[in-house]
């Protein structure tokens, strides 16, 4: 079986892998190139970078390939609904990241609860500024929302409950069992936007912004927002413009509309905390990620 890596994979699994028989390719293509390359493997593993829509399955058609595995949590770069249309099996690795994009959701919210991420800036151009940095908040006694509550919300509502605070959520589906509580409870989206001092994103990308003018108008006043599901799931300009004028305090994003050419205006804010989608990179959550994937791979 002939398996092609488009973005990276653990090392230790590629390994594994080779040592199984199988044979491992790790090369990236070009969009216009990959639906070609893909006739001549059995199996391919993508990330985020690589995209895989109605072109590519076009074009990898009567090859051999036969199955597409996402390694990590969203699928939303697969035309999933298409490929399994024209016989192809998509696969994902839902449970090998999930802690690990929790804590960064954790680490966002210190960055914008404390101005991490601007006060060390401003520490790196020599400048001692105490005073306009000493006006954060603690986490304990807040009502966070949480919006999407699969396993990575799941993860993020107990360790924000761990840290004193209150969830609220809402599910489009069915509610997890065994989650509500005293500190946890399901309710409204009106009500997670307006009862909420922090909100964060842990939703899949949907047809609408979970985080736009219309919502945030819905907010507390100097709310803080983290992003750590989509990029899709926020208005970049909604989410600028409430920024300018204080009514969204801080925010703190992993998750871009585009990452060939992120909002650099946004990212540049000096209520922002932001990362350029590392959400799953740990070492850690890589060698999860790994082996998750020989388990699928073995399988077949």
């Amino acid at each position: 079986m002939r398996i092609l890596v488009t973005d990276g994979m653990d090392a230790s699994a590629v390994a594994k892998l080779r040592a199984d028989g199988f044979e491992v390719v790790e090369q990236f293509y070009e969009p216009d190139e990959l639906g070609a390359a893909l006739r001549e493997f059995d199996v391919v593993i993508i990330r985020s970078a690589t995209k895989i829509k109605e072109p590519q399955i076009d074009a990898a058609k009567g090859g051999k390939l036969k199955v597409i595995i996402r390694a990590g949590v969203g699928v939303d770069n697969i035309a999933v609904k298409y490929a399994e249309e024209n016989g192809f099996v998509v696969k994902n690795t839902p449970r090998a990241s999930s802690n690990a994009v929790a804590e960064l959701a954790i680490a966002l919210l210190f960055a914008c609860a404390r101005n991490i991420s601007i006060a060390g800036h401003t520490m790196r151009e020599q400048k001692w500024e105490k005073k306009a940095y000493s006006k954060g908040f603690e986490v304990s006694g807040k009502v966070v929302g949480v919006i999407g509550y699969g396993r990575i919300g799941q993860m993020v509502g107990q360790k924000c409950q761990a840290l004193g605070a209150s969830v609220l959520s809402y599910v489009n589906r069915h509610k997890p069992e065994g989650c509500e509580c005293e500190t946890m409870k399901f309710v409204t989206p009106d009500e997670v936007y307006s009862q909420s001092d922090i909100i964060i994103l842990c939703a899949p990308g949907g047809a609408k912004p979970l985080v736009d003018a219309e919502s945030i108008a819905k907010m507390k006043d100097g709310v803080v927002i983290i992003n750590v599901s989509r990029g899709s799931n926020v208005d970049e300009a909604a989410l600028l413009e409430a920024l300018n004028s204080g009514k969204v305090k801080a925010a703190g994003i992993d998750v871009w509309l585009s990452e060939k050419d992120p909002n650099w205006e946004l990212a540049a804010h000096p209520a922002v905390a932001c990362m350029p989608h590392v959400g799953a990179g740990t070492k850690e959550a890589q060698k999860r990620i790994g082996a998750e994937l020989v388990d699928i791979i073995e399988a077949l």
